[in-house]
């Protein structure tokens, strides 16, 4: 039945499903995406930053052993991917976490998970910017054009703003703005991109391999500056697939599509990571910097930076690990100078598809919130041309800019991989209770082995969470301390499952919210099963 849960208790607001999928229905998006295209904004969504950025930090943090790190990043995505699919086949609607997490452990958690999930698409969308602002700066050196620094950087690197991230944010703000099949199409053409340049960048690696290359393997061991870290710190090259879900309101026949958009392209992303970092590693090497004392050095930091810069004042060639391009270095580091530029290129071109697809998957957050009672119900307004939601939209895209401007794409990428560890474990979390609590539920796909899968993606998330550094850690409980004070000062009181409001305000905004009939066989208002 669609209906609010009792109002009563901190975490008595459980929004069933059934009043879930009826207040999709009222208020809704249009339905234009199908399985390819899905796959496409999958890919399009994790094909980015990490892979052509932050390759270059695990090779300083993992050495030759970052081919495991990308394994163990790859694997608690897939565990949960797998409890992604089971939620988001049964509730197609946007809100990803957030929604599933409002369905069965009510809306307090609800909140904290949404709250979360500001910092996995709005940051992560940012660290995006700022990558492809470091690309965009390379190739233009490389083509004999210095960009002033002053505006390449933000202020904790010596510079004022970062101006091309700025302009990247505003442009993938306006697209968004215009409509989401606009959107997918735009994304699969860079999506294509992305893979042939990868592709040309493995054909080309591969063949010099150099097996010495991978001696020592794990030179930093398996902690926080090893092989796990690593692979905490480039969980962020898998961040975006779990944004398909966010688009199932938006699919055709969202029970089978949703699934093979989302293990699709997760599958198609880890086999072609490892192939790429095989590449990489073989062909020049992934030895870390190490301090006169042999410390390893923490990646972006700037004793780093110094020793970066004196191994190249010393007449050798530039490390993996010190490279802010690090694909486009290793092609002209083994003679291919114009096919690293072209590497550059690539990157240039594609990047701005990852940002997309984050700041697609932000606004759809924000767009349910709202709907729910728990923002300005303004934000929830739906274009009556474009058919999107144009004002959070550009709320998001000025909140994207902002931190895109001022911050570095290192701490960005590791604040955003605190919040997407949290939310992915909230819906493993989901899954489990909710096989307990309606377990004779419609399931179009099940999570298979669920008693063992879903405590893998629990386990994996807060394991790599307690090897991101300590100020990452610390981001997402501060941020989640003040999304805690929002919600009991302002969400807490506007809530419409609190309010007993069962259906979202008509458009009309003076318009009174009615109740959604009951479903066809659904319990009668405040029976016991009901409140169950």
């Amino acid at each position: 039945m669609a209906s609010a849960a009792p109002r009563g208790g901190l975490f008595g607001r459980v929004k069933s499903l059934d009043a879930i999928l009826a207040t999709a229905e009222k208020k809704s998006l249009h339905r234009s995406l199908g399985a390819f295209q899905l796959t496409m904004l999958g890919i399009g969504a994790v094909i980015g930053t990490g892979i052509f950025v932050l390759t270059s930090e695990a090779a300083q943090k993992a050495g030759p052993a970052m081919l495991i790190s990308f394994v163990i990043a790859g694997f608690v995505c897939a565990v949960a991917a797998l409890c992604y699919s089971e939620l988001a086949s049964m509730v197609p609607v946007s809100g990803s976490a957030y929604t599933y997490t409002y369905a069965v452990m009510g809306e307090v958690m609800a909140w904290t998970v949404g709250w979360a999930l500001i910092l996995e698409y709005a940051v992560g969308a940012s660290a995006v910017a700022v990558g492809w602002s470091g690309y965009f700066v390379g190739l233009l050196k490389s083509w004999g054009v210095i960009w002033p620094s002053q505006f390449a950087v933000g202020p904790s690197q010596g510079g004022m703003i970062n101006l091309p991230a700025v302009v990247i944010s505003l442009l993938v703000t306006g697209l968004l703005i215009l409509g989401t099949k606009e959107s997918a199409r735009f994304t699969s053409a860079l999506v294509l991109v992305k893979v042939v340049a990868l592709s040309v960048f493995v054909v080309l690696t591969l063949p010099v391999l150099n097996g010495a290359h991978f001696e020592p393997f794990i030179p930093n061991g398996w902690g926080t500056y090893g092989v796990v870290g690593a692979a905490a710190s480039i969980f962020f090259a898998y961040v975006g697939f779990d944004a398909v879900s966010t688009a199932a309101e938006e699919t055709i026949n969202p029970q089978r599509n949703v699934p093979i958009g989302l293990i699709g392209s997760l599958m198609f992303c880890t086999v072609f990571y490892l192939l790429v970092a095989a590449g990489a590693i073989g062909a020049i090497g992934a030895d870390p910097v190490r301090s006169a004392a042999g410390a390893v050095l923490a990646p972006g930091s700037a004793e780093m930076a110094a020793q970066c810069k004196a191994i190249v004042a010393g007449g050798l060639s530039e490390p993996l690990v010190c490279s802010k391009e690090a694909l486009a270095h290793v092609l002209r580091s083994i003679g291919y100078e114009r096919l690293g530029d072209l590497m550059g290129v690539a990157a240039f071109i594609a990047l701005p598809s990852v940002v997309l697809m984050m700041m697609f998957g932000q606004t759809r957050i924000f767009f349910v919130m709202a709907r729910d009672g728990l923002l300005p119900e303004k934000l929830a307004t739906v274009h009556p041309k474009f058919k999107t939601p144009h004002i959070v939209t550009a709320f998001t895209g000025i909140v994207v800019t902002l931190a895109a401007a001022f911050l570095p794409v290192g701490k960005l990428a590791d604040y955003s991989n605190s919040g997407t560890l949290f939310a992915f474990a909230m819906v493993a979390l989901a899954v489990l209770v909710l096989r307990k609590k309606d377990p004779s539920r419609k399931r179009p796909f099940r999570t298979p082995a669920v008693g063992i899968i879903a405590p893998l993606a629990i386990v994996g998330c807060v394991g790599l969470y307690l090897n991101l550094p300590f100020i990452a850690q610390m981001v997402l409980l501060v941020w989640g301390a003040i999304g805690l004070l929002v919600y009991f000062g302002y969400s807490r009181g506007r809530s419409h499952v609190g309010r007993g409001i069962f259906d979202v305000p008509e458009l009309d905004p003076n318009a009174p919210p009615t109740s959604v009939p009951p479903m066809p066989g659904a319990p009668p208002p405040g029976s016991p099963e009901e409140r169950s």
